[in-house]
């Protein structure tokens, strides 16, 4: 029980301390997470979660967009949307159709995406 209590003081903190870029490394290292549990149950037939986790994926993929300041951003982020717009709709469409290989079609430009942003956060970290 101490443990549990400790590792969940840990996350909190972890949270509410965070830098913005921080949350949103986090956020995109559970998309990842989100997206790779939802395939597994795919693959085990477990639709109740295979949902679960694909909603869940969306969720923050919506976050992004919703955050996404296009305006700002010029080309570099209407481009941003259109590939944060293509992934919800095909994690839709995986959800509907229970697909794996749509899943696996659009797995890599959720990693790229989060691989993106964590290197784009290394080099602001740098030049600070």
């Amino acid at each position: 029980m101490y443990t549990a209590n400790a590792y969940n003081t840990y996350k909190n903190n972890s949270i509410n301390f965070a830098s913005k870029e921080q949350l949103l490394l986090m956020l995109l290292d559970g998309s990842v997470k989100f997206a790779k549990k939802a395939r597994q149950a795919l693959l085990d037939k477990d639709v109740k979660e295979a949902h679960k986790y694909l909603v869940k994926t969306q969720d923050i993929f919506y976050e992004l967009m919703t955050s996404l300041d296009i305006k700002n951003a010029g080309n570099w982020g209407e481009s941003l949307m259109v590939l944060y717009n293509f992934i919800v709709r095909r994690l839709a469409e995986a959800n509907i159709k229970k697909d794996v290989g749509i899943l696996d079609e659009v797995m890599p430009f959720i990693e790229q995406v989060r691989d993106m942003w964590s290197e784009a956060y290394k080099v602001a970290k740098g030049k600070q």
